[in-house]
């Protein structure tokens, strides 16, 4: 018996991408685009006669921005969403409270004219539209006021010591598909003084600064979108810029880390694999794993090498993933020491380090 295919709804202003987004998801036979509407008015009305498993949405539209529509979705009749943006800059920042309204994913819009840019553009967005009707859409929580950085360290530049034991711990963690909120839960309880930390969330370019400054107003450590040549420091996390690859490197007892580019690795540009393999060579048992939720594999090889070359490695369990695939390749592999629940793997990388 044949699966059936995933029912996907197109809502953009413009016609073109209407047209090219359509045609990019319908080369794949696992993939039914059902509808495309201008504006969500029109959505509305198509979604009466059919409901979609998966909505790709703009944020910026006629009538009813993006936000608003997406608001009223969440709360009515959940459905995942992905974002569809070309929004960057200032831009990336709003776009970015799409996933905290319940949006699954942000991906940009693929551009015309460059024909490796629209092979690689298919399996983004043909692999984030699996991966979002695969998604565990859960009610949106109430806000929350954040309370303000008001210790000296507001006025105080840290000034950490250099890694002069090869001892040192760095810890290194991989997700998808629901990662950005379950970061956020992960690092904003560390404590300023948390091992130094590098991230590959598989998020767009332009998007991963905003992300890294986001989650820098919210936690104790310093958060910023990893740049060649940054140091890993305690107190700090790195997060992969989209795009590009990156690697965690060594000299003497120095930690770095290193950007890339090249093909995409398992789908993905950056790749979890690309730096939990890259651990494995230059911290080896010195390191910690954490692979969270997310569709598909990338990091289970990587994880794998990890373990075997002496690192503790962790696996966010099922009931708390928003999709369990990422971590439920590893596992099958044999690559995961602890499987633990979202809100216990903070208190087990400080453990371990």
């Amino acid at each position: 018996m044949n699966k059936p295919r995933i029912r996907v709804l197109v809502v953009d202003d413009s016609a073109l991408v209407r047209q090219t987004l359509s045609e990019v998801l319908s080369s794949d036979p696992a993939i039914e685009v059902i509808g495309a509407a201008g504006d969500p008015f029109a959505a509305a009305e198509q979604m009466l006669e059919q409901v979609p498993d998966v909505i790709t949405l703009d944020i910026e539209m006629p009538r009813m921005d993006g936000l608003t529509f997406l608001q009223k979705i969440m709360s009515q009749h959940p459905i995942p969403v992905i974002i569809c943006s070309s929004l960057a800059g200032e831009g990336a920042a709003s776009t970015l409270k799409a996933l905290e309204y319940g949006a699954v994913e942000i991906i940009t819009k693929p551009r015309l004219g460059s024909k490796q840019f629209l092979q690689e553009s298919r399996a983004i967005l043909c692999e984030a539209v699996k991966s979002a009707a695969a998604a565990r859409v859960r009610p949106r929580k109430p806000d929350y006021t954040v309370p303000p950085k008001l210790t000296a360290d507001a006025i105080l530049s840290r000034a950490p010591g250099p890694l002069i034991e090869t001892t040192e711990k760095v810890v290194v963690i991989g997700a998808s598909t629901g990662g950005t909120e379950a970061l956020r839960a992960l690092l904003e309880v560390l404590p300023a003084d948390a091992p130094g930390i590098v991230i590959v969330q598989h998020m767009p370019e332009m998007f991963t600064r905003a992300f890294a400054q986001r989650l820098d107003g919210l936690c104790r450590i310093s958060v910023k979108e990893a740049e060649s040549s940054d140091t890993v420091l305690r107190g700090r996390a790195l997060i992969a810029p989209g795009n590009h690859h990156v690697l965690l490197k060594r000299s003497g007892a120095r930690y770095y880390v290193d950007l890339k580019d090249g093909p995409l690795v398992c789908r993905h540009r950056p790749s979890v694999d690309v730096l939990f393999r890259s651990a494995a060579r230059y911290a080896g048992r010195n390191s910690v794993g954490a692979i969270l939720t997310g569709m598909g594999d990338d990091g289970a090889r990587g994880m794998l090498e990890m373990k075997q070359a002496g690192a503790v490695t962790i696996a966010q369990d099922e009931a708390t993933s928003v999709v369990f695939g990422m971590p439920n390749e590893a596992i099958k592999r044999g690559a995961v020491d602890r499987i633990l629940p979202l809100e216990a793997i903070a208190g087990s990388i400080l453990s371990l380090t």
